[in-house]
């Protein structure tokens, strides 16, 4: 990539929200960030915002081109990407197991007229270990997963408030 060549609006607010990106995933604090988006803002050619990106994963190139960067895991990120993902797959078990519970109930209840229809509420609670066990998803996992969430919300929603105001006020 040329770095003498002028970058183009679209160019300009791709690297803007790649660093957007990067903030809201915790690489780059509020004062990093804000450095870099006015840096972004005020360069003319790729050759200035290269610098920008140098000690962020992914490159310029994938910045620019609106890829975003690219995440490299280390030990700590892999377990907890495990339980993220483990954690979502047992949530949606959990809404199908749900789900499936309640028709069941009602169709019994009211389509058949069934007086035991009360018993598919045990069964339920039996069900949900199904998918924790699948899933090798233990109790101390679905606590972390829950942490993890709540952590996770809070931090990226104040992140993107903060990217928010601060594209607006570049733009």
């Amino acid at each position: 990539m040329d770095d003498h060549l002028r970058l183009s609006d679209a160019e300009r607010l791709a690297a803007l929200s790649a660093l957007g990106t990067h903030f809201t995933e915790g690489r780059l604090d509020t004062v990093e960030f804000d450095e870099r988006t006015l840096a972004v803002s005020q360069a003319k050619t790729r050759g200035e915002i290269r610098p920008l990106f140098d000690d962020l994963p992914g490159c310029l190139e994938s910045a620019l081109s609106g890829e975003g960067a690219v995440v490299e895991k280390h030990d700590d990120e892999a377990e907890l990407e495990r339980i993220r993902t483990r954690g979502a797959r047992v949530e949606k078990w959990d809404g199908l197991i749900g789900s499936v519970t309640l028709a069941a109930f009602f169709i019994l209840m009211f389509a058949f007229n069934v007086s035991w229809a009360w018993i598919v509420w045990p069964l339920m609670g039996a069900a949900f270990v199904i998918p924790r066990l699948v899933n090798r998803f233990s109790d101390s996992d679905e606590k972390a997963y829950k942490e993890l969430k709540k952590i996770e919300e809070k931090a990226r929603a104040a992140r993107l408030e903060r990217a928010q105001r601060r594209l607006r006020e570049l733009e």
